[in-house]
């Protein structure tokens, strides 16, 4: 049996469901790979190209600030999730100017999403917001920050359905980025320098994750029991509700992307980072169905 490893670089449903099924399904094995599932959140660029990674969005922009040449070969979904929630009072983005923000710091592929948001909404991510930079991925600290009101608002990922945590305390989902911004932010990618695109054990695993976006599609049942392992805080009906409106429409069928949507989400992307667009969404996506 092949074997690759396969590095994550953010946690919750967003980055995780796809390979979470994968596994759980057995689709590895019957692909013939052996996946070993690596942390690599906090991994530097040069320790994850010896892996292949589920992050798209730092893969990308990855290859616009340091030139590392990721590819794309499977996209899960071009809808990011992550969601500004907030506290009483505040209704609207724009809301948000003068008020205390947590968000991931803007170097970060999440955070530059967030700015490209907010500027969108016609504020200064810089002037306009007090932004408290935090870890990614600390949203209980957000949760609790915002109970005891030493923040206004927190921008928050997938750990959590915010929906139905909004509604339980009384707060207000302000926006979901994927309404906002698509660009490939999950899926399969490598750096073809070392590892290369048509390795059998890639291959293979792009496979399997295509094989888990169908069940996504096809066994909403089967999808909620396995999403309710990252989402252990809400309901089977809540989790069941934040499968129908942010899962099942936005994750795709076939691992394939939208290149017209991608090279707008280039062009955003490296004028946040104030790089160049050094790259299209061909050269970056490489989905054609080359696994039968």
């Amino acid at each position: 049996m092949r074997t690759i490893d396969l590095a994550y670089v953010g946690r919750g449903l967003h980055e995780e469901l796809a390979a979470y099924i994968a596994d759980q399904q057995d689709y590895y094995a019957e692909e013939g790979v052996h996946v070993a599932l690596r942390d690599g959140c906090t991994w530097d660029v040069e320790r994850l190209r010896r892996c292949a990674i589920i992050g798209l969005g730092r893969a990308l922009l990855s290859r616009l600030t340091d030139g590392t040449p990721w590819v794309a070969l499977s996209v899960n979904t071009q809808r990011p999730l992550f969601w500004f929630l907030a506290r009483p009072g505040l209704t609207s983005l724009a809301d948000l100017a003068g008020r205390r923000l947590a968000v991931h710091a803007p170097h970060t592929p999440p955070g530059a999403f967030a700015r490209i948001v907010l500027r969108k909404a016609g504020l200064d991510p810089d002037r306009d917001v007090k932004t408290i930079v935090r870890s990614p991925g600390d949203y209980g600290m957000d949760l609790r920050r915002l109970n005891d009101g030493s923040i206004d608002a927190a921008y928050v990922g997938s750990t959590m359905a915010p929906e139905a945590v909004a509604a339980e305390h009384g707060w207000n989902v302000l926006a979901w980025v994927g309404d906002h911004f698509r660009i490939p932010t999950v899926g399969v990618a490598v750096d073809p320098t070392c590892i290369r695109p048509d390795d059998p054990a890639v291959q293979a695993v792009v496979r399997a994750h295509r094989r888990a976006l169908q069940v996504i599609h096809d066994d909403p049942d089967t999808t909620v029991r396995h999403m309710r392992t990252f989402l252990g805080g809400q309901t089977a009906e809540e989790a069941r509700a934040h499968y129908e409106t942010f899962i099942a429409p936005y994750f795709t069928t076939d691992g394939q992307a939208d290149l017209a949507d991608c090279d707008k989400a280039i062009t955003a992307l490296a004028a946040e980072a104030g790089v160049p667009a050094g790259v299209t969404a061909a050269e970056f996506c490489h989905t054609a169905d080359t696994t039968a």
